[in-house]
């Protein structure tokens, strides 16, 4: 029994030890750049070509159809 208590002690500190040895992941900022992909505005995908006013009105157009007064009559 003893030999068991003993085993469970030893465990659960390797346990222990091993859920505080995580290396803290934090990003490494250098200041005045962006360090992420650049973005590219969503008008200049293949569908709108870089236009983006047909982009805007295909816009328009999708919230008027998920406009539920508009749908109802």
């Amino acid at each position: 029994m003893m030999r068991i208590c003993a085993v469970a002690i030893v465990g659960s500190l390797l346990l222990a030890v091993a859920a505080c040895s995580e290396r803290p992941q934090v990003a490494q900022y250098k200041q005045g750049s962006y360090q992420g992909k650049p973005d590219t505005p969503p008008y200049q995908g293949a569908q709108f070509n870089g236009d983006k006013a047909a982009w805007e009105r295909a816009m328009a157009q999708r919230a008027q159809s998920q406009n539920e007064y508009k749908r109802t009559n």
